[in-house]
């Protein structure tokens, strides 16, 4: 069976050896009880890595982040979002239809962020006929931005322009990690001016599944509830929480390879006639493209007899590199996008 070249998502990224071996010989305990000695040392380890008093494993990022708002808002408040946010976009409308939060999503600027103003004039004043402003959910990396990272400063903008305004702040962190190798600074840095924040272990980390959310021990005693109350109560979860441990131990540096094979990617496509894309604004692992005809289902399906896989939408689409892409399959790629737009 020939092999594919999967740019998708890294969320296709396969665990490697040395972690289904950490799995295979994790020590298990029943986690509800928390009595899983894996599942613990794994929460306190990426509340360490984060710079968070506790840490809480729940099973996907759509997951965390729903648990993180309805653990900082209750029914009928409001909740500042970025237009292109995965929250408002693609979790299947959760926080409104299983938490009752009222989204308002504010425009986001080209690498994801939002200006001061535009989180100040969201805020509702308190008056009976306005829901109360309660969050402001950020995004970094941004997805839909490119996979932008944003900078400690940004984030310390933002925040401390939420704060002002009594609102608790959350970082949906999915590529958090990511966002800290393209800076070379530590998650810390990036994750400090947030409540809470949710990372994804399951993306360019390698996991088989899961995520973790971090934040205050108030807090997270906050969203075990709701992680309860989500179906998201665990038995045992060391199995799991083993490949996050290795992950975190292992797999955060190697994100740098992913990154430099995605700017090699990018700047190869911006030199075959038909694509627009601009290089420069490849960041992380995330590439964003369009062609001049405009994306089209026949170009999939020519890409995909070529062996190549990506995810496209409308008239964009997107290649994301992982663990599981290498720099020969970068060459690949090129020859097989070079073929199919002939």
């Amino acid at each position: 069976m020939k092999r594919l070249i999967d740019l998708r998502s890294d969320t296709v990224t396969l665990p490697p050896d040395a972690m289904r071996r950490a799995m295979h010989e994790a020590e298990l305990g029943d986690d509800v009880y928390g009595e899983d000695p894996t599942v613990n040392a794994l929460q306190e380890k990426a509340a360490e890595r984060l710079g968070k008093q506790a840490g809480l494993l729940v099973t996907s990022g759509t997951q965390g982040n729903l648990a993180s708002l309805l653990s900082h808002a209750g029914r009928g408040d409001h909740v500042l979002v970025g237009h292109q946010s995965h929250i408002f976009k693609y979790e299947a409308g959760a926080a409104s239809v299983l938490g009752g939060l009222f989204l308002e999503p504010l425009t986001n600027r080209e690498d994801g962020t939002f200006g001061e103003e535009q989180i100040t004039a969201a805020v509702n004043p308190p008056d009976v006929h306005r829901a109360p402003t309660r969050v402001l959910a950020i995004e970094n990396t941004h997805n839909l931005a490119g996979g932008a990272p944003v900078d400690a400063k940004a984030t310390k903008r933002m925040a401390e322009t939420a704060h002002a305004h009594g609102l608790k702040v959350h970082l949906d962190g999915a590529r958090l990690f990511n966002a800290a190798v393209a800076f070379g600074t530590e998650a810390a840095a990036l994750a400090e001016p947030a409540d809470s924040v949710s990372v994804c272990l399951s993306k360019g980390l390698g996991c088989p599944l899961g995520s973790v959310v971090v934040g205050d021990d108030d807090f997270i005693g906050e969203a075990r509830r709701w992680r309860k109350m989500l179906g998201g109560g665990m038995r045992q979860a060391g199995v799991v929480a083993a490949a996050g441990i290795y992950a975190l131990d292992h797999m955060v540096d190697r994100l740098a390879e992913d990154h430099e094979n995605a700017r090699r990617l990018a700047y190869g496509l911006a030199e075959i006639q038909g694509i627009v894309l601009d290089p420069e604004a490849v960041r992380t692992n995330i590439i964003y493209f369009q062609t001049e005809q405009g994306i089209s289902l026949d170009l999939a399906k020519r890409l995909e007899k070529r062996g190549i896989l990506m995810d496209s939408e409308k008239t964009l689409a997107r290649l994301v590199t992982h663990d599981g892409i290498s720099s020969a399959d970068i060459d690949l790629v090129l020859l097989a996008f070079a073929e199919a737009l002939r």
